[in-house]
């Protein structure tokens, strides 16, 4: 007996999604909690730490790297069929696997997160803590805040490109398979940590900061995914196709379509309330609007990073060789 699928929804038959939404939201947190990561460290960094004086942001941002990659990493667990076999990857070290890189990375990610959250929290917080062992800790540890930082940096970008290269080494998936998806990953990753950096900064000068930082990130996204489409257009056939979904309302791809849209709607509409908040002359408290107007704009970054992970992960399992 022969049976043969003609199924015409792009979107199900005769494709099987064997990663769904799930893969999709621990690849943009695990990239929001790496850009943090990088953006914690250059705030205490910055200026020989004085931008990071004053600011509840400054001890509230570390602690929120560890949790968001927490949270992201119970998606990828819940995700997969046979929950005991994650222990496996912890059982020997693969040189060429990228998904072993990446288990032993985010392994090593913890403790630096945990250890430079530690070293941040000023000796006025260190009572929250409760327990003395984590308050001598903390105290320790905040003679290695520099060295930390560096640390939590590095790990950072490491978190940041594995997001993307996880992806890129499916060689039978044409629209995964760039060297340019890593680098559109990592600078998606520290725009949207930007942009949390300016949701949850209280001062002025922080906020004003990040803002700086992230319009030069989303113009560098601009410019990325652009080459990316030129990079798969004018590669192989199987290159070119796995991009049609982009570029096609039609019932099945319209999803793929609406979310190219809105990637080319949210950006320039971001990048330009950021531009006119840098140039506002504020006064030394920030108004009730121009907050408004920043986290309008930060939240816009982060829904096209989202936007990014959902319809790259989706289409690329729509490709094949």
């Amino acid at each position: 007996m022969e049976l043969t699928i003609t199924g015409v929804n792009a979107v199900t038959t005769p494709h099987l999604h064997v990663w769904d939404w799930r893969v999709s939201l621990y690849l943009f947190l695990g990239g929001l909690s790496a850009g943090l990561a990088i953006m914690t460290s250059i705030l205490h960094v910055r200026k020989g730490g004085k931008l990071a004086e004053g600011d509840r942001a400054a001890f509230s941002a570390p602690l929120y790297v560890p949790i968001i990659l927490s949270i992201g990493m119970l998606f990828i667990f819940l995700d997969l069929e046979r929950k005991l076999n994650v222990f496996w990857f912890y059982l020997t070290v693969q040189p060429l696997s990228p998904m072993s890189w990446g288990s032993w990375g985010l392994l090593v990610f913890y403790p630096v997160s945990i250890m430079y959250a530690l070293a941040t929290l000023p000796e006025s917080k260190r009572h929250y803590l409760r327990f003395p062992v984590l308050v001598n800790l903390s105290e320790r540890l905040s003679r290695f805040k520099l060295p930390l930082a560096a640390a939590n940096f590095a790990m950072g970008i490491f978190i940041g490109v594995y997001t993307g290269v996880l992806l890129s080494s499916f060689v039978a998936r044409p629209l995964w398979n760039s060297a340019i998806l890593p680098v559109l990953f990592l600078t998606s990753a520290m725009s949207a940590g930007a942009a949390f950096m300016i949701m949850i900064a209280g001062e002025k000068k922080v906020k004003l900061f990040f803002t700086k930082v992230d319009i030069w990130l989303i113009l560098a996204e601009m410019v990325i995914l652009p080459l990316f489409f030129y990079g798969q257009y004018t590669s192989s056939g199987a290159h070119r196709e796995s991009i049609m979904p982009f570029f096609t309302f039609s019932h099945g791809y319209f999803w793929y379509g609406l979310g190219m849209l809105l990637l080319l709607i949210i950006f320039p509409v971001a990048l330009v309330l950021k531009y006119l908040e840098v140039k506002e002359e504020h006064g030394e408290e920030l108004t009730a609007d121009a907050l408004l107007k920043m986290n309008l704009s930060a939240l816009m970054v982060l829904a096209g990073g989202l936007i990014i992970r959902l319809s790259f992960v989706y289409a690329g399992q729509l490709s094949h060789l």
